[in-house]
């Protein structure tokens, strides 16, 4: 065996396709499928715990975790299925039970639930028989099981009610059915007609209400398993939703050849405000439980776009599987179609009611596809990974993280990283890439027309790379990107290739069964071989590169050395698709086609001797090793990435020869950078300036709040002085009041020892009246008590000697009967010995005819048909006469049955007889009690009816008083309606002239605007006529300077004329001046009135208010005052009611008085003559 192991560490993936694969096991901890193992992931510590399948089992096909989170149950495809649970709160997960079908066939469990004590387990059968089987799961004991549905209605989800643990039901196609576990059988106890309706999940909301969502996006609640009412979930599309959202439906639509897109809802659970459901792709809707007993919807949530998704797959679009909720109902995390685990904080959904939320992912982003390449690299902890689903991914083995990813529009069929970890080659359909690995990106810089490259790998150096088209490998420089040489030689496509250590050499293995080793430098071959019957799928040197490593279709793995085949591993039924050498060479690790991983030791040995670990659902894609030995990778064309521990039996990790440092460089182009750094820069001053502005509004509260401070202090000394005066105040009360009080308890005091007193004396002479009449009631008890034992012991002794009499003549009976039936017995025996006598002699005769006849039987063959004949009849008659006598044996035994049972009878009525007596005296005993108890309650109901006469007599008064008080209440309630009436009709007035005032400001706003204009045109031509002044000041001033020139003085003074000077001058100026004035005039009106206007409309919401105010609450004065008086109604027409219905059953009572029993009593008692009761 093996001395080096692989111990699971971690797993990037989720396996789709599994019912209810996701759940919680703590606020932490949540459990779901990866692979062929069930992986328990805590979401704060980072960390997993593995769960692995069974060997023989071709798949997972549901999950289901019990109420207590403590067993998880999976359920696995095979020749038999079988589910088996597992106890989670084990370190390693212990197989707890395995639970079968017993003699059914059963290919699959399609779904399965725990009950709510998690004793009981329900699986639901696929295939052709679709039944229901219900387990006591710990004793492996198989309870019931019932056919549920057929092959054209699948069912999607079974449950258990978590309210009743003997109620589940059962959804599907066309199926909605409820059953219960009742004598060791399910019965169904509803039956709605839903055939036309396919039911895609449901969930309990209370012990009779099942909610269920439908492919048509419809949400029906079934109250006792009856279609009762349908949930509104259309409501307006939200102006969130970005134009790639609506772009991609578009795309959607115009691919789905079906029409509009229909919402499904596939997912659905509750909690304890209500219910969440999933509202077609991406998207989850919380509903909240309404008081009238319904829901609505209070959040969306949804799947974030992804920024790396192209157009055509978006994230958003995923549809939800399964949905789960931690135990304390913090958290809710869901899984899509696309294999991805999200989940968000309820506690986001209850904070932020405006903004839009989005599910973050729960882990990592993982592959929705087959893995088709993966690659290390030496400097970095960097794992890269190709996919199916257009994605290649960088992970960081060492902090389990997902570095760096990016989405294209092809599919990625091979990915090879350079030992630096800065660069990556990519394998698309089209073109082979080289593409940098930057900070948050990964760009291409160069492409090489290399298509559909399905393998390709950096050289240990970094400075060449091999890749693979079809059947022909090229090899280029990575500094200058030339072809160095293309290496030629495969009949087949090839299917994978390696460099060794030094890079002299490669070696390669295709489709054609030939395993190549080339030489780098010159491209020839250096040893090949050739097996025409196995199709190569891997290769690998050996750690010293001596001898390669291959396997195939023919189930072998091959180690190969100078063209021959040194030694050969032969496998099982399964066969090896990866192989991977550790750097050690002392284990061979190996992957196979159904998923498994095998180590095995080097050298190898002869034997089937490996250790074989459960890792992947489908076959091993590809294989690495790190450069330190310490991570074997695996990743398979289930879409998951595994990554294990490589120790030896010790748990010590392997040592490795050579040391490898990571480095944490990072490339980041300089554009980039420079963006960044102004963005840090432009941040850096919004941060200052936030800063400033928050000192400053800082110092602003600061202010405002010591003058709040102060005024508060001052109102509290205030109150403060206040209340010390109210409290000496009520301390001068309260000695008065104690006072007071003293005096009165004295006064009481003294009133009650008089009230005690008289009470003693009067009481006593009532015990005296009450002592005679007792002994009265004495002797008369007596007295019936002797009349009853008289009567008595006549009816005893009438019973005994009826008894004696009866039994004497049934005794007398019982002889007789005996004596035919002896006789009978005895006439039979006789019967029976003649008819063996007859039987016998007949025998003789026919033996000794017989021999006769045989004798003469050639001779005589007409006489021995008649003697035949004769005897025929003879025979005939015999036999008649036998069962006659068979009748009549038959016949006496029935008489004697029937004298039997009349003896049993007798004896019975004999019993009863007795049973009787014993009864007749345990009732006289009980006459002689019920007539003690009867008297004492005949007295006291004698009392109680006094004093219900005298209640009756006050409740009447108090009803006639209550109703005199009631009417003038009444009418107060009507003139208040009125008063309400009028002063609503007020408030109706107030609000036309305020409406009215509002239209008169808005006129005279306009009014103003007018005035405005004019104001503005006549300032206009004030400017005009000052700038004319200052032309006429100026030009003035010019003519002064010719004051010593006449003619120059003149001829200026006649252009100043000509300019400035008109005949109308004089009336326009003055014409100016009265408009000036009127103008003035005008506007100070206008002034005086918008001011009085107002004044009005301050005065007039002043009193609309006060009144407004004044009607409040007056209102509320009436309202309180209404409501005590219906309070009052209230109270006095339930105690009209009680002492009604008193007086009905006392009245009642003593009419129903037998008069048997009051007529030996009507004696004349001190009751009736005593005038004090």
């Amino acid at each position: 065996m093996a001395t080096v192991v692989a111990q699971s560490h971690f797993i990037f993936g989720l396996r789709t396709g599994v019912t209810n694969n996701l759940c919680f096991f703590d606020e932490q901890t949540v459990v779901f499928p990866s692979g062929n193992n069930c992986v328990c992931y805590n979401t704060v510590q980072r960390c997993q715990r593995f769960i692995p399948g069974s060997e023989k089992s071709q798949g997972m096909r549901a999950l289901a975790i019990s109420a207590n989170r403590r067993y998880l149950a999976v359920s696995e495809c095979g020749e038999k299925a079988s589910i088996t649970v597992f106890d989670l709160q084990h370190a390693q997960g212990r197989r707890k039970k395995v639970l079968t079908a017993g003699d059914m066939l059963v290919e699959e469990f399609v779904c399965m639930a725990f009950s709510p004590d998690s004793k009981y387990l329900i699986g639901q059968t696929g295939g052709s028989e679709w039944m229901l089987i219900f387990w006591l799961w710990e004793k492996q004991k198989v309870l019931a099981t019932v056919k549920t549905s057929n092959p054209y209605n699948p069912v999607t989800q079974v449950s258990f009610n978590p309210y009743n643990n003997m109620q589940l039901c059962v959804s599907g196609t066309g199926v909605f059915k409820l059953f219960r576990y009742s004598e060791g059988a399910l019965k169904q106890c509803s039956f709605p007609k839903v055939e036309s309706i396919n039911f895609l999940c449901h969930t309990w909301m209370t012990a009779e209400r099942v909610i269920a969502g439908t492919d048509t996006g419809r949400l029906l609640v079934f109250e006792s398993g009856d279609l009762r009412r349908e949930i509104k979930t259309a409501t307006k599309p939200e102006q969130g939703h970005s134009d790639r959202q609506v772009e991609m439906k578009k795309i959607k639509d115009t691919d789905m050849d079906e029409g509009p897109a229909v919402s499904r809802i596939t997912a659905i659970l509750s909690y304890s405000k209500g219910f969440a459901c999933s509202m077609g792709p991406g998207s989850v809707c919380l509903f909240e439980k309404t008081e009238e007993d319904s829901y609505r919807k209070s959040r969306e949530i949804q799947i974030p776009p992804d920024p790396c998704n192209n157009e055509l797959t978006p994230a958003e679009c995923q549809e939800i599987d399964t949905m789960c909720i931690s135990p304390a109902e913090e958290m809710l995390a869901i899984s899509t179609d696309r294999g991805q685990l999200y989940s968000i904080s309820l506690f986001l959904t209850e904070m932020n009611k405006k903004e839009q939320l989005h599910f973050e992912f729960l882990s990592q982003s993982f592959h929705s596809k087959s893995i088709t390449g993966l690659s290390v690299c030496i400097r970095k902890p960097f794992v890269a990974t190709s996919s199916l689903d257009h994605s290649v991914r960088i992970w960081n083995y060492e902090t389990k993280v997902l570095e760096l990813y990016k989405e294209f529009q092809e599919e990625a069929y091979s990915v090879a990283l350079h030992p630096t970890g800065l660069f990556i080659m990519v394998g698309f359909s089209d073109k082979l890439r080289l593409m940098n690995l930057l900070i948050d990106d990964i760009r291409t810089f160069k492409e090489f027309t290399v298509r559909g490259c399905r393998e390709c790998a950096f050289s240990h150096g970094g400075h060449m790379f091999a890749a693979v088209n079809g059947n022909v490998i090229h090899i280029y420089s990575v500094t200058s990107f030339e072809n160095i040489l293309n290496l030629k030689g495969h009949n087949g496509k090839v299917r994978a290739i390696e460099w060794s250590l030094d890079d002299s050499r490669l070696v390669s293995c295709g489709m054609d069964g030939a395993v190549y080793e080339w030489n780098t430098q010159t491209g020839k071959r250096g040893s090949e071989s050739v097996l025409k019957s196995c199709s190569y799928t891997d290769v690998a040197f050996s750690s010293d590169c001596r001898t390669i490593l291959a396997v195939g279709t023919d189930l072998t793995l091959k180690e190969i050395q100078d063209c021959q085949i040194l030694r050969e591993v032969p496998a099982d039924d399964v066969a090896h698709t990866a192989v991977a050498v550790s750097h050690s060479g002392r284990v061979v690790f190996t992957g196979t086609s159904s998923g498994t991983i095998r180590a095995i030791k080097y050298p190898l040995p002869i034997q089937k001797e490996w250790i074989m670990y459960q890792a992947h659902c489908g076959p091993v894609s590809k294989m690495a090793i790190t450069f330190d030995d310490q991570f074997l990778l695996t990743v398979s064309e289930d879409g998951c990435l595994s990554m294990w521990k490589i120790i030896d039996k010790e748990g010590r990790g392997l040592k490795s020869h050579k040391q490898i440092i990571h480095t944490e460089e990072i490339l980041i182009t300089k554009s980039d950078l420079e963006e960044k750094t102004q963005n840090m820069l432009e941040l850096k001053m919004r941060l200052e300036e936030l800063q400033m502005e928050n000192e400053y509004q800082l110092s602003l509260k600061d202010m405002n709040y010591n003058e709040k401070m102060k005024e508060l202090s001052d109102k509290f000394t205030q109150q403060i002085d206040a209340l010390k005066t109210t409290q000496q105040v009520m301390k001068t009360e309260m000695e008065k009041q104690a006072h007071e009080h003293q005096q009165k308890s004295s006064e009481v005091t003294m009133t009650h020892s008089k009230e005690v007193k008289d009470l003693e004396l009067s009481y006593s002479q009532k015990l005296i009246v009450e002592h005679e009449r007792y002994q009265e009631l004495q002797q008369q008890y007596q007295r019936m008590q002797e009349d009853y034992e008289k009567q008595l012991k006549d009816a005893a002794e009438s019973k005994s000697q009826a008894v004696e009499e009866l039994t004497q003549h049934y005794e007398a009976r019982l002889q007789d009967k005996t004596q035919l039936l002896a006789q009978c017995q005895e006439e039979a025996q006789q019967q029976i010995s003649e008819f063996k006598e007859i039987i016998r002699q007949v025998e003789e005769d026919e033996e000794r005819k017989i021999h006769d006849i045989q004798l003469k039987y050639e001779k005589k063959l007409h006489t021995e048909k008649e003697t035949n004949a004769t005897l025929k009849g003879e025979t005939g008659i015999m036999t008649q006469k036998f069962y006659s006598l068979q009748r009549q044996i038959d016949e006496r035994c029935t008489d004697i049955n029937q004298l039997k049972q009349e003896r049993q009878r007798l004896l019975g009525l004999i019993r009863s007889l007795e049973s009787d007596i014993g009864d007749l005296k345990r009732q006289i005993s009980g006459h002689e009690k019920t007539n003690q108890d009867k008297d004492r309650t005949i007295s006291g109901l004698k009392r109680k009816n006094q004093e219900l006469e005298k209640l009756r007599f006050v409740l009447d008064f108090q009803l006639n008083e209550l109703k005199k008080q009631t009417e003038p209440q009444q009418d107060n309630i009507k003139g208040k309606k009125e008063r309400i009436h009028q002063l609503e009709e007020e408030l109706v007035q107030m609000d036309k002239s305020n409406t009215q005032l509002k239209l008169t400001v808005s006129d005279l706003k306009l009014k103003l605007r007018t005035r405005d204009k004019e104001m503005y045109k006549e300032m206009q031509k004030v400017k005009d006529l000052e700038t004319h002044l200052q032309r006429l000041k100026s030009d003035l001033h010019n003519c002064a300077g010719f004051i010593q020139e006449p003619r120059k003085l003149k001829d200026s003074i006649q252009m100043i004329y000509a300019q400035y000077v008109q005949t109308d001058g004089v009336e326009n100026s003055s014409a100016d001046n009265e408009i000036q004035r009127a103008f003035h005039r005008q506007r100070d009106h206008l002034e005086r009135t918008v001011a009085s206007l107002k004044t009005r409309l301050a005065k007039s919401a002043e009193e609309h208010e006060k009144v407004y105010v004044k009607i409040m609450k007056e209102n509320v004065t009436l309202i309180t005052e209404i409501n005590e008086l219906r309070k009052e109604l209230r109270l006095a027409r339930t105690q009209v009611k009680e002492y009604k219905a008193q007086l009905a059953i006392f009245k009642k009572s003593n009419k129903s008085r037998p008069n048997s029993e009051e007529g030996p009593k009507k004696e004349p008692t001190h009751e009736d003559v005593n005038p004090q009761d």
